[in-house]
């Protein structure tokens, strides 16, 4: 819509007296502001969400075959091969996720996510699940990583 200013005639307290042109001003306000609501309501922006969701459950998935990695090498015979199936399975769903969400991301953007995602999962496993140190500085800059994805997520929105 084009706004037209009209002159309106003023007292001391510089308040308009024109009611039609500061209901138009009200009126554009709310029309903007619906505009914006229903324009992150359209599809394109949903699809935007969904590739995020996607590639964070990618990188969920990184971490999973890695954890089936350090398990399969503290076992042998048939548990082996179930770790080792695992580390498959996950491998496999993990990177047709990659794959899916940078079809609509940047593919910079979306690897680094998803390998940073991965690192500190990977990490932080290490901690839990197989006794690994933590130490600060090991902790420090598993953090670097998380604020650089929040970094890039603010960047390409």
């Amino acid at each position: 819509m084009i706004l037209i200013e009209t002159p309106c005639r003023r007292e001391a307290t510089g308040r308009c007296h024109n009611l039609f042109f500061e209901y138009r001003i009200k009126f554009l306000t709310l029309h903007r502001l619906r505009r914006s609501r229903r324009e992150f309501l359209q599809p394109s922006n949903r699809l935007s969400v969904m590739n995020w969701i996607i590639l964070i459950v990618a990188g969920l998935c990184e971490v999973g075959f890695t954890y089936c990695l350090g398990r399969a090498k503290s076992v042998d015979g048939p548990s082996w091969w179930g770790w080792m199936s695992g580390f498959l399975i996950f491998t496999v769903i993990s990177m047709g996720l990659l794959a899916k969400a940078s079809q609509n991301l940047p593919i910079g953007t979306a690897y680094a996510v998803w390998t940073g995602i991965g690192a500190v999962g990977t990490v932080l496993a290490g901690i839990f699940f197989f006794h690994e140190p933590a130490t600060f500085w090991r902790l420090f800059f598993i953090f670097t990583p998380i604020s650089s994805i929040i970094g890039l997520k603010i960047v390409s929105i």
